[in-house]
């Protein structure tokens, strides 16, 4: 099995959520999220794949995410403009994000993980 990894390399979630794909000898291709920003074209087909909210995509926990004050701001933003917003920095979209053919997780849930 193959899968796409996108990580900030110096994020421990995504280093973990690494050394465990490595660790079951799963075939990852390693893409660094703060030098190749999601596209909203990518961001729109990992959140239908995904079935999650928006809102899941976000990094509420990242400098950027607080700088912006996003958690006053986003529940005013529409779809489109959401997935505009995540689309112009990587720093803010919630790491690691496993994308197999059919499936995104987003963050590292070691059982949700093993599911797939």
């Amino acid at each position: 099995m193959k899968v796409n990894v996108v990580c900030y390399p110096k994020c421990t979630t995504c280093q973990k959520a690494v050394k465990w794909l490595e660790d079951k000898n799963i075939e990852i291709n390693y893409r660094d999220i703060k030098l190749q920003n999601p596209t909203e074209k990518e961001l729109r087909e990992w959140i239908k794949k995904s079935g999650l909210p928006i809102k899941r995509f976000f990094n509420t926990s990242g400098l950027v995410y607080r700088e912006l004050e996003l958690t006053k701001k986003l529940p005013m933003m529409s779809d489109d403009e959401q997935i505009k917003l995540l689309a112009t920095d990587g720093m803010l979209v919630k790491r690691p994000i496993l994308i197999s053919n059919d499936k995104v997780l987003v963050g590292f849930r070691e059982k949700e993980w093993l599911e797939l």
